[in-house]
């Protein structure tokens, strides 16, 4: 008498293990990104996001509440990453006001073309309404508010004027997003930002 033998029961799939908050926020933000990079701002919705990133609508909902609230925390995701270079960088650099020009010049060339096109897609979207325009103001007035500090002890008794620094962020952002769409290179962005802030800090002097 032959007898048959099972084939034996396959293992079950391992449960994928739960993504924590943090983690599954960081996972919706990088999706968006790539969304951004591909698309534009115009394809971001929510419902779309989730779509991409494997996840139902409440999720996302969850996260981020509303689209304004999702362009705001890109907008926060690309500050932070800012925020840690520049800080990085300061604190590895000597003590001299071309050292200290020459990090927040390359800090904030770097930043920018490490996220690509997207971030001028993200500050377009921003300026878009009163509620993210706050937003973006807030991040900017840190960003002056830090520069002000790094350059305060090479500049005169009263410090470096804040029309100066509004001046020298405006360089920032047009300098960055020119070597973005390639009209410029990342090495001419990095130069001419540097000496803008070293041609402000001695006018203060």
């Amino acid at each position: 008498m032959s007898s048959t033998r099972e084939n034996p029961v396959a293992p079950k799939d391992s449960p994928r293990r739960r993504l924590s908050r943090e983690e599954r926020l960081r996972q919706l933000l990088d999706v968006s990104w790539k969304l951004v990079a591909a698309e534009g701002t115009d394809a971001l919705t929510l419902g779309r996001l989730a779509e991409e990133a494997g996840v139902t609508k409440p999720v996302v909902y969850d996260h981020f509440g509303t689209r304004n609230g999702l362009l705001a925390a890109l907008y926060q995701d690309f500050d932070a990453r800012q925020t840690a270079l520049i800080d990085a960088a300061i604190a590895a650099s000597k003590p001299s006001l071309k050292d200290k020009a020459g990090v927040i010049a390359g800090s904030y060339v770097d930043c920018v073309l490490t996220q690509g096109r997207e971030i001028p897609e993200v500050l377009a979207a921003l300026s878009g309404s009163p509620e993210l325009a706050a937003v973006k103001r807030q991040y900017q007035q840190a960003f002056i508010g830090k520069c002000q500090n790094i350059l305060a002890p090479f500049a005169g008794p009263q410090g470096v004027p804040l029309a100066g620094l509004w001046a020298m962020l405006g360089a920032a952002d047009a300098l960055s997003h020119a070597a973005v769409a390639g009209d410029i290179s990342e090495a001419q962005a990095r130069d001419e930002l540097q000496e803008t802030i070293l041609a402000m800090v001695k006018r203060a002097k």
